[in-house]
């Protein structure tokens, strides 16, 4: 590897094992290998450095997610989702650390441009495992909703995992809930039985 791709593996390193308010540059130094000045000729700083291993972290993190859709035999519902859920237990320290990196997206340049990017490619990976379901002429905006769906869902029961994992709903809960949630609906401009949206009088 060259000496780049040494900082990136360091600084994901020190992601993982002491998140992303807590490492210096020391820190990335040590784990990768490399010296100080490299991360300035390379990143600049070393917020940009440990901006650049969040955004590959997360790529990655993605790919294993979608990797997770389309091996359930049903993307849609429990068995998915559990495996969702025991996928926050390997990752709780990336976890914590995204905590950290957006709630710096406001004070590192770059940071905020490149989260909502990295956003955006992560609704339509979450949604392409989907397609079989929704059929392979779906419109555009039919999965980047659905995807915005899904990944709206993760990062929620991730936060709700942090802080309180025996609370937070089981993937077979989750499902369940969804179940709940689209008959309480029903279809697309269609009031649910018993709403009374649209009743209006009989006299």
């Amino acid at each position: 590897m060259g000496n780049r791709e040494d900082l990136l593996v360091g600084a994901k390193k020190c992601l993982y094992e002491r998140g992303y308010a807590r490492t210096t540059a020391r820190d990335i130094v040590a784990a990768s290998g490399a010296n100080l000045a490299s991360i300035g000729y390379h990143f600049g700083s070393k917020e940009a450095l440990l901006s650049a291993a969040v955004i590959e972290a997360f790529e990655e993190w993605g790919q294993e997610l979608r990797r997770i859709l389309e091996e359930a035999a049903d993307p849609t519902v429990d068995a998915a989702w559990e495996r969702v859920t025991e996928f926050f237990v390997t990752h709780r320290p990336l976890l914590l650390a995204s905590i950290e990196a957006f709630a710096q997206a406001d004070r590192v340049p770059g940071l905020r441009e490149q989260l909502a990017e990295m956003y955006e490619r992560a609704r339509m990976a979450l949604a392409a495992p989907l397609t079989p379901h929704l059929g392979d002429s779906a419109a555009d905006r039919t999965l980047w909703l659905v995807g915005s769906f899904h990944l709206a869902l993760v990062s929620g029961l991730g936060l709700q995992w942090l802080l309180d994992p025996e609370k937070a709903p089981t993937g077979e809960e989750l499902a369940q809930a969804m179940r709940i949630f689209v008959g309480a609906v029903g279809p697309a401009g269609t009031p649910p039985a018993g709403s009374p949206v649209g009743a209006g009088t009989a006299d």
